[in-house]
């Protein structure tokens, strides 16, 4: 396969910058929100209500939503959510404007940002097989500047600058990730139509949802996928919950260090977007992806035995950087072997399971510390991505990945485009077990 970006159709462009836009203003929201919620009162919950209010959309309605981005055109999907959250941001502005910015305010507006990311994220990763023709390398080459230009938008550019607009005023980071999100519409708007939406059998919506859960279910390939990011956020967030302690504690670094450290990791996340599809063609998709969940894997052991900041650092880094290409290529070979009619449920049903699990590991994670001490929750995250990495590994082999994609070429990319909408007649047979 190849990577040459002349094969990219040119509204690609246009998405790309979109995307790189909007991330800019999230990682400025991102950085605000918490602010913004420190400066009206100093209670943990409070405080914590606002930070869990923005998940709770994939939680409660993750694949309902995927089932609603199946029925709508998708790249009308896209432009409405983006002027919708650029109207709702004007609400908290004007709020901060007149003084009279609340706790529960904040929250709303961080639900209701939420709902909206959860629209567009399904439909931009539904969209994006049909821009680029369900190609696998040009998905590749596409999701990885994707995932490179969000992580420097929204991990590197973006909190500096929240904090730098916030000095100016509590409304400033919301008047300008309000800005982001409109330039993101005008771009979004102007990319080429999406093929009109297959017609549905007459089924109700949850019924719909249920179809879209169980093909994931059904398929070992998609189903190894899914597990990767569930598991792996479990293993995360349980690191997550214990890092800063760990680089006080153990490491003897302050504030500035463990920006410094959070800073490494972002950085290997960027190299290991831009090496993905490098590694996806020398190795094959499911060799690289067994090799990158082995090196978060042992990354995490080593941030575990770090003996100083500068060999933790270095761990993070590395575990980034499996991190950034994991993203790139399971993502990528989703779109290229999931029914276009399937893609909105079947990528919100496995972002479903991933921040389904995230609270586990924040739980494991606090337990194992408290009990064992400070090191006990990396140790059990190494120890539990290993063991994940094994089980997953024939789940998602190359000769499974292989097979999937002469399935998808067979059929055309799109199976069952004219049956119903019910799994067994609409959509291709699970992969079959292949030694």
């Amino acid at each position: 396969m190849t990577s040459d970006s002349r094969k990219v159709p040119a509204g690609f462009g246009r998405l790309w910058t979109a995307q790189g836009v909007s991330s800019l203003g999230d990682g400025v929201s991102h950085a605000a929100l918490p602010l913004l919620a420190l400066a009206l009162t100093r209670d943990p919950m409070a405080l914590a209500v606002v930070s869990a209010a923005g998940t709770l959309p994939w939680l409660l309605f993750g694949v309902l939503g995927g089932a609603l981005v199946d029925r709508w055109d998708r790249r009308r999907t896209m432009w409405v959510t983006d002027v919708a959250r650029a109207v709702l941001l004007a609400i908290p502005a004007a709020a901060a404007a007149f003084d009279v910015l609340s706790i529960p305010l904040l929250a709303a507006v961080a639900f209701l940002l939420g709902v909206g990311g959860l629209f567009f994220d399904t439909a931009s990763t539904a969209y994006l097989p049909g821009l680029l023709g369900r190609d696998p390398a040009l998905l590749e080459y596409a999701n990885s500047r994707l995932r490179g230009t969000q992580t420097a938008a929204s991990g590197f550019a973006g909190p500096p600058a929240g904090s730098a607009l916030l000095a100016l005023g509590r409304a400033a980071p919301l008047l300008a990730d309000a800005v982001s999100f409109a330039l993101s519409a005008l771009l979004v708007r102007s990319l080429p139509a999406a093929p009109r939406p297959v017609p549905q059998a007459r089924e109700s919506l949850l019924r719909q949802a249920r179809a879209g859960a169980s093909y994931v279910f059904r398929d070992r390939l998609l189903l190894g996928l899914a597990l990767r990011p569930a598991v792996g956020n479990i293993a995360f967030l349980a690191v997550e919950t214990v890092l800063a302690l760990f680089a006080h504690d153990r490491l003897g670094v302050g504030g500035f260090g463990f920006g410094l450290l959070l800073t490494a990791e972002a950085t290997g996340g960027l190299l290991g977007a831009g090496t993905a599809s490098f590694l996806g063609r020398r190795l094959g998709t499911g060799t690289a992806l067994t090799c990158t969940a082995t090196v978060e894997g042992l990354a995490v052991l080593g941030l575990a035995g770090a003996p100083n900041a500068y060999a933790a650092g270095l761990a993070l880094a590395v575990c980034g950087a499996g991190m950034g290409a994991t993203m790139v290529l399971a993502p990528s070979l989703r779109q290229a072997v999931v029914p276009a009619h399937l893609m909105g449920r079947v990528a919100s049903t496995s972002r479903m399971l991933a921040m389904c699990a995230a609270p586990f590991g924040a739980f494991l994670g606090g337990w194992l510390a408290t009990a064992y001490g400070v090191r006990a929750p990396l140790c059990a995250a190494a120890g539990l991505l290993l063991a994940m990495t094994a089980v997953t590994a024939t789940m998602t082999g190359n000769r499974r990945v292989e097979a999937a994609l002469r399935a998808a070429a067979a059929a055309g990319g799109e199976a069952g485009d004219t049956a119903g909408d019910g799994v067994r007649s609409a959509t291709r047979e699970p992969v079959a077990e292949t030694a």
